[in-house]
């Protein structure tokens, strides 16, 4: 059966941390990248003061050039990158700079400048006197803003724009340190911080709609590729590009929340503008599958639809590098599985899905990938066998792996091709299930269980899963079980079965429900077929037996309700096909059996298979509530601190004095007896 997973024998490097590893790049600099401040309008309101006149500690340092040094400095600076690209490129002209820097500096001393010029140095600051910076800065007022935001709303106003955005730049830059930013502002209020941050996010994507005569709704990647030619796109890039430039800074230095939460719900209305920015949009999907993956909540979701956004209407510019980015941010967030985070990693797979399904053309050869080096990893486990090997295997991240590609194939199969991919996952999962038959690794072979259920379920294709399930019932602890109470778990969050909780009661019955249940939804999928009564054949040979070895009551009749229910719905089945004259080479005929009864939902065991989908969820429900309390009282002891009494203090003291006095006591003894 294994021998069918891949078609050649090559194993290689198998780890999955290693997908995709090539194509990371993180260098996201282009020569075109400036240090995001624009020329300013003199003429506007600017109701501040003078850095001078407040010392403060919270005052954010930045200084101010004249327009025509500032272009100096921006022209200077993107010289020196594409100078620092070319020596990473050319060793030999690095070594070239190097050997001749005595001339170079030889040739700096002789020039001569005027004393009114100051010559930007290499960090993007005057070489001048230090203090140029200080006296220079100007305060932020809230009057400044409210008249600047006034002018803003204004259509007609577009000499306002620099001024909103360098204070929208110096607020998101506040409190970096950072010597390449340079600044005519600082921020000391709360106040002036929060409404300039706010009026910006909420308001720059209308106002730059409204000077480029771009819609709100159904602009498309298109619309501006057409406008990079015209005028008013020369006059408002520089603008633009401030603003998301400055947006995504303050993603990576915000750490509360909701303030990451609005931010990446205002630059989602802006997703259209980075197709022209290639730059600033590799920095978007890096800093968004980050927060995807690692927030929680409201923000976790809030950045998937930036990725998601990002896919659907930048498409060919960014879909490979959103699945393949996604995916690795998936498979190293799923490595440890708690009752605590085992919502936030089917939300991650969930995500997963429904960005790939967006364009199975470009998914299907990321999952094939992924699905060939899983089933590398499992024939190497089966061809060595060692306590490594089989490592690799019974582990979350492999096992979540398989687990999302499982849904991928579920959501998808019905509407395209996906055969090649659901018989070697099929392949996979049976090679898990039959590589560990212990009852330690029970656990495991029911996730492999539920996983071959929802497969069947979506494809219609019929997986014999009864013999694993059932061969999760005859072990021999059954019959020693221990009553006593243990600790409460989470077999959904197992996958190895600590030996303490082997022969407890507890775990042998969640064992033995949890095999109900998934012999449930494997007969309910099943029960409106013409094979049913063969199909439920042989389980109900080993269920009785079962019924007839176990000891426990409880276990003996839901066991005994089960053998039950099936023996209804195989007579129920039986009479129906009693009743039909055509042949079973008739598949027409075959396929559309019951289907009146199916729809109605008549068949006997469609009622039970209810009951025991409530009832499982009624459990679940009370064991995370226990696990839950019992993680919070957990918690609250060990924040606890320990104190002891005033006379608890006093008799540990009095008790370390007398040991002292014994100890010293029988050295002096012993020194006596050396002496004599």
């Amino acid at each position: 059966m294994q021998e069918g997973l891949l078609a050649n024998g090559a194993v290689g490097d198998t780890s999955l941390d290693t997908l995709f590893c090539d194509d990371d790049n993180d260098s996201f600099e282009d020569a075109s990248d400036s240090d995001g401040f624009l020329s300013e309008d003199s003429n506007c309101p600017q109701t501040a003061n003078n850095a001078s006149d407040n010392d403060s500690e919270d005052e954010f340092e930045g200084g101010t050039l004249s327009g025509h040094n500032r272009e100096i400095h921006l022209e200077l600076a993107k010289q020196k990158r594409k100078l620092d690209k070319l020596k990473e490129k050319d060793p030999d002209f690095a070594k070239y700079l190097e050997n001749h820097s005595a001339d170079l500096e030889q040739f700096r001393s002789e020039e001569t400048y005027s004393d009114e010029e100051v010559e930007p140095n290499e960090q993007g600051r005057p070489t001048g006197s230090d203090n140029l910076n200080l006296h220079d800065a100007k305060v932020l007022t809230s009057s400044a803003i409210n008249a600047w935001c006034q002018l803003g709303m204004d259509q007609q106003s577009i000499s306002v724009l620099p001024n909103l955005l360098n204070a929208f730049r110096a607020a998101c830059h506040y409190g970096a340190d950072d010597p390449d930013v340079i600044s005519s502002w600082r921020i000391q209020k709360q106040e002036v911080f929060c409404k300039i941050l706010m009026f910006v996010l909420r308001e720059a994507d209308g106002i730059f709609r409204r000077l480029l005569g771009i819609s709100s709704t159904g602009c498309k990647k298109e619309t501006i590729l057409e406008l990079r030619n015209t005028t008013k796109w020369k006059t408002v890039k520089p603008l633009l590009k401030s603003y998301l430039r400055n947006a995504l800074y303050l993603l990576n230095q915000v750490t509360d929340h909701q303030i990451l939460d609005f931010t990446l719900s205002r630059l989602r209305t802006s997703i259209i503008f980075f197709i022209a920015f290639p730059s600033l949009r590799q920095r978007l999907i890096k800093v968004s599958v980050h927060l995807w993956a690692t927030g929680g909540g409201s923000l976790s979701l809030s950045s998937f639809f930036i990725i998601r956004d990002m896919v659907v209407q930048l498409n060919s510019d960014c879909i490979d590098t959103c699945m393949k980015k996604t995916y690795k941010a998936f498979i190293a967030h799923c490595k440890f599985v708690e009752p605590a985070n085992l919502k936030h990693i089917r939300f991650l797979g969930d995500s997963v899905v429904e960005l790939y399904s967006l364009d199975m053309q470009k998914s299907y050869g990321i999952a094939l990938a992924s699905i060939q080096l899983l089933a590398k990893i499992l024939q190497q486990a089966l061809r060595m066998k060692n306590k490594e090997a089989l490592k690799e295997i019974y582990n979350w991240q492999y096992t979540n792996c398989i687990d999302l590609w499982v849904k991928y194939i579920s959501a998808n199969i019905r509407d395209h091709d996906l055969q090649p991919l659901l018989y070697l996952v099929i392949q996979l999962i049976n090679g898990v299930a039959h590589l560990f038959p212990g009852p330690r690794y029970l656990p495991l072979r029911l996730k492999c269980i539920q996983m071959l259920n929802q497969l069947s379920n979506s494809s219609r294709v019929f997986i014999p899963i009864a013999s694993v399930a059932l061969s999760s019932l005859e072990y021999r602890e059954s019959s020693k079980a221990d009553a006593r109470p243990r600790k409460t778990f989470n077999i959904s969050s197992l996958l190895k079965v600590p030996k303490q909780l082997l022969k407890s009661r507890d775990f042998q019955e969640e064992c033995v429900l949890s095999v109900i249940e998934l012999l449930s939804v494997h007969f309910a999928q099943w029960s409106y077929h013409i094979s049913f009564p063969e199909l439920a054949t042989i389980p109900l040979i080993h269920l009785r037996k079962f019924h007839e070895k176990t000891t426990v009551e409880s276990l003996r009749r839901l066991v005994k309700r089960l053998i039950d229910q099936v023996e209804q719905n195989v007579e129920f089945v039986q009479k129906k096909r009693d009743e039909v004259a055509f042949s079973p080479k008739d598949e027409a005929s075959v396929d559309s059996f019951l289907q009146l009864e199916k729809s109605g939902r008549i068949a006997p065991f469609t009622q039970y298979y209810a009951s025991v989908l409530q009832n499982s969820i009624s459990r679940n429900a009370v064991l995370n509530e226990k696990i839950s309390m019992l993680e919070q009282k957990e918690s609250r002891r060990r924040r606890r601190p320990v104190c002891a009494s005033s006379k608890d203090g006093e008799r540990i003291l009095e008790n370390g004095m007398a040991n002292s006095m014994v100890e010293k006591s029988r050295r002096n003894i012993k020194r006596r007896k050396q002496r004599t």
